[in-house]
């Protein structure tokens, strides 16, 4: 039996009938499809999206960009089990998607990406917004998702769609291949009529492995824990991902390693747990840096190891270090010349808690760092506190005074600028999903439509995007789709008057914080004068915003927690001291800085730099 539809209907039909089980409970695997209609997608999956309304959400974004940024939240909350669709027309709607497809595909979250393309026929040559190449007449601007991409497809014919389809789920379902999928969709194809096997639309589940540790490479790691003194267990995204947060709970009260993590993996461990070291390397506590410096046995888990993680490199330091690295996609076990455990992330831990039972570290290093656990805590209450009401507040003071308000479960979100460093410092994590930090790729502008994605995904949550000016003028336009959807997410919007964040890396690199300040430019090119009259809170009111401004450390907290309570889409506004208050960087990152100058800034920031990739350690 076959049913005739239209490419486009047909491909909703398929993604509306997908599923994911992982143990035991079965959800829909796409949940939505986010949309920006326009020549190559209108009439084909536009037409498709009404036709089959009662079994496909839309949403309507405002930038292709964003509209990849909220199936990424999305899919994040979700632990990977539900993803999203967007749809968007061809050439600069297509190309948009550039940008979110990296983020997706660097953090390892699924997202279905659906670009119309120029006609597969050639019925008029070239067509409008077409690029044309003199000798490769199958190129378009799509080509450029191919290499951001884990899976892509161009479907010239409709029968193509068949095997690409099933291709595209298994991707997003693989636990240690997902990322983002394209499908390319020419837009004549998507309006082609084809007689569709009846099996096409029929129930399908992709189940969600769980990979256990190969028996060999487990015993070797068990005996690596055992014989080290001082280990030490990184936590990266994965043991979210993995929902392996119980497992790991239990391994460190069994064996007493401490555990430290990543910017996607804080809150692995809730921030009062005896084993919690907080964040780890550029952008970490004192208590993490330390041991990691004198680790003889670093165990990490389901981490990637970025730059920032590794301190470029020059973190881990003992003289006989060595790496245990337990992760489901053995290219990132690997690393660091690691002895590997390719598995999933709870199956795992709970295996080498099973093998390591009876076995717990030093007395005198368990009272080590839960010594350095309470000096660090005094930072974090010496950073938050403050000590007049009436004070404009620091941008630590703000963290402290949201600190105050959120509740267990409410979800934090932020991806740039210097709120990360501060974030993953000072940050108390009360439940696995509350610290959401994007930074992979540490994109500018995530934060407002990754929060409409998290609220969509749990709308009995209370979400938090933490903005400053810099990202809130890249991409505030989704506050226009939360108001329109009646999404109550909560914005903070932190105004320092500049890209501090660069600002102060520009200044420890020589470059004398030149172009990071909102500042009028003088006849010479410096930037003189007084803040630019620019009123971002008035800006988030007129796209629909509730907006509370607070001057004071008092009506910052007062704000925060009418927004908290307000049920629909809020904004605190708060201009900020930009006197930094956050505890300097305990480890170093590898900006490389100019070797040769005439300024004395540049200089002086070389001799820096050349003291500090002196420390610099290739793992073998």
């Amino acid at each position: 039996m076959s049913v005739r539809l239209t490419t486009a209907q047909a491909l909703v039909r398929f993604l509306a009938a997908q599923h994911t089980e992982r143990d035991g409970v079965r959800r829909r695997l796409i949940t939505g499809m986010w949309g920006i209609f326009g020549h190559g997608n209108v009439a084909g999956l536009g037409q498709a999206l009404v036709e089959y309304a009662d079994v496909m959400p839309y949403h309507q974004g405002r930038n292709e960009q964003a509209m990849v940024h909220a199936a990424v939240g999305h899919a994040r909350q979700l632990n990977r089990l539900s993803a999203q669709a967007v749809t968007t027309s061809i050439g600069p709607g297509a190309t948009n998607l550039v940008t979110g497809a990296a983020l997706a595909t660097i953090n390892r979250l699924p997202v279905l990406l659906l670009p119309g393309d120029y006609f597969a026929a050639h019925p008029a040559d070239p067509l409008l917004q077409q690029l044309e190449h003199p000798v490769e007449a199958d190129v378009s601007v799509n080509d450029t998702l191919r290499p951001v991409s884990r899976y892509f497809d161009r479907i010239t014919r409709p029968e193509a769609l068949i095997a690409s389809a099933l291709q595209a789920m298994r991707v997003l379902t693989d636990p240690a291949e997902t990322g983002a999928v394209t499908l390319a969709l020419p837009q004549d194809v998507q309006a082609e009529a084809y007689d569709w096997p009846e099996e096409f639309f029929a129930d399908r589940v992709w189940r969600v492995r769980r990979p256990a540790p190969d028996p060999a490479e487990l015993a070797e790691a068990v005996r690596a824990i055992r014989a080290a003194e001082r280990p030490l267990l990184v936590a990266g995204g994965g043991v979210h991902h993995s929902e392996a947060e119980a497992a790991l709970r239990a391994f460190a009260e069994a064996t007493g390693v401490p555990v430290a993590s990543t910017q996607a993996g804080k809150g692995s461990l809730r921030h009062d747990h005896p084993a919690d070291l907080g964040g780890i390397g550029h952008t970490g506590t004192a208590v993490a840096d330390d041991l990691a410096r004198t680790a003889d046995l670093v165990i990490g888990v389901g981490t990637r190891y970025s730059d920032f993680t590794t301190a470029s490199g020059t973190l881990f330091q003992h003289p006989e270090v060595r790496f245990l690295n337990l992760n489901i996609t053995a290219f990132d076990a690997h690393k660091l010349a690691a002895r590997t455990l390719v598995c999933d992330a709870r199956t795992g831990l709970e295996e080498l808690a099973r093998a390591l039972e009876g076995h717990r570290v030093d007395p005198a290093y368990e009272a080590e760092y839960r010594t350095g656990k309470e000096r660090w805590e005094q930072v974090v209450e010496a950073a938050y506190r403050a000590g007049d009401p009436s004070a404009v507040p620091t941008q630590t003071q703000v963290l402290g005074a949201l600190d105050a308000v959120v509740g267990e479960t409410d979800v934090v979100i932020n991806a740039a600028g210097s709120l990360p460093g501060d974030l993953h410092k000072l940050w108390r994590a009360r439940s696995p999903r509350q610290y959401h930090l994007e930074y992979g790729y540490s994109c500018m502008g995530y934060e407002i439509p990754a929060a409409i994605g998290v609220q969509q995904a749990a709308p009995d949550t209370v979400v938090w995007a933490l903005v400053g000016d810099g990202t809130y003028l890249m991409m505030p336009t989704e506050i226009v789709t939360a108001v329109q959807e009646g999404l109550p997410v909560n914005l903070v919007l932190v105004q320092n008057h500049g890209y501090a964040s660069i600002g102060g890396l520009s200044e420890s690199v020589g470059g004398e914080r030149y172009g990071t300040a909102y500042r009028h430019r003088a006849a010479d090119g410096t930037f003189t004068g007084a803040p630019l009259p620019v009123d971002l809170a008035a800006n988030a009111a007129s796209l629909g915003m509730e907006v509370l401004r607070a001057k004071t450390v008092a009506e910052l907290r007062d704000a925060l927690a009418a927004a908290r309570a307000s049920g629909r889409p809020t904004c605190v506004y708060v201009e900020t001291d930009p006197a930094p208050t956050a505890p300097p960087a305990e480890a170093w990152w590898d900006v490389p800085v100019a070797e040769t100058a005439t300024r004395e800034a540049a200089i002086g920031a070389r001799e820096q730099y050349d003291r500090q990739v002196a420390a610099r350690r290739r793992h073998l």
